[in-house]
């Protein structure tokens, strides 16, 4: 497989990550976008090319960065979030499910005041 196509298909893993880290269906950001799901399907697979205006919107939606779709390059460590990161793992299952779900909660909150 040649390096662009390789490079295109971790782009798209990344996108679906990120989707799915932001607790969307495809068929929101499809709405979002005011795209039918099925080109949300063929850009996460790999199937289609993303311009950079919807790249740019993809991170705006899901709240990521230009740079960590494009390379996967690791984001500036934000102190408060490593510290809840460390008493989140102290956490049994039940009660990271718990949390998760509240956070999910939240998120989709915020994106609905916006």
């Amino acid at each position: 497989m040649p390096p662009a196509d390789e490079e295109r298909l971790a782009i798209a893993n990344r996108l679906r990550i990120a989707r799915e880290h932001a607790g969307l269906s495809q068929g929101q950001v499809a709405k979002l976008f005011g795209y039918q799901r099925p080109t949300i399907s063929e850009v996460e697979a790999g199937r289609r090319r993303v311009s950079a205006e919807e790249l740019a919107k993809f991170c705006e939606i899901y709240d990521i960065s230009m740079s960590w779709v494009a390379t996967e390059q690791a984001e500036v460590p934000n102190p408060r979030v490593e510290l809840a990161a460390r008493e989140l793992a102290k956490l049994k299952n039940e009660d990271l499910d718990k949390v998760m779900s509240l956070l999910q909660t939240l998120r989709k909150s915020e994106r609905k005041s916006r």
